[in-house]
């Protein structure tokens, strides 16, 4: 089974989401892994885009001893918690958080690099 038809019988969950991340139409995908090791339990937000015949597949950020969730969000503008700063998307963005406590969105920027503000603190 390929990362593909695993994900076409998922609707919906906390800590994977289908995003065009990239805005080329290629599958991507944000999921959230959570592991634990030496005593210390992690979340790590990874992007896995699918190119050719290979998935490329890059660490966004690591969310320590907590269990965060991922999402997508449409093309937009959008602000950071301080006021200081705002993210243009031209395509969907990806939200990572831990309810009641942090959020910070990510948005691949047309100088081939991803931006992020904090959505919340």
């Amino acid at each position: 089974m390929t990362i593909e038809d695993s994900f076409r019988k998922i609707t919906t969950t906390a800590g994977l989401v289908k995003v065009d991340f990239y805005g080329d139409g290629k599958p991507t995908l944000a999921l959230v892994l959570i592991g634990n090791g030496e005593g210390k339990d992690s979340s790590v937000l990874v992007v896995a885009h699918r190119v050719e015949a290979a998935w490329n597949i890059s660490t966004l950020a690591t969310g320590g001893q907590t269990v965060p969730v991922v999402w997508s969000l449409p093309p937009g503008e959008y602000g950071d918690v301080y006021g200081n700063k705002t993210i243009g998307a031209t395509r969907p963005v990806i939200v990572f958080t831990k309810y009641e406590s942090w959020g910070i969105l990510y948005a691949w920027t047309n100088h081939n690099k991803v931006a992020k503000i904090w959505i919340s603190d």
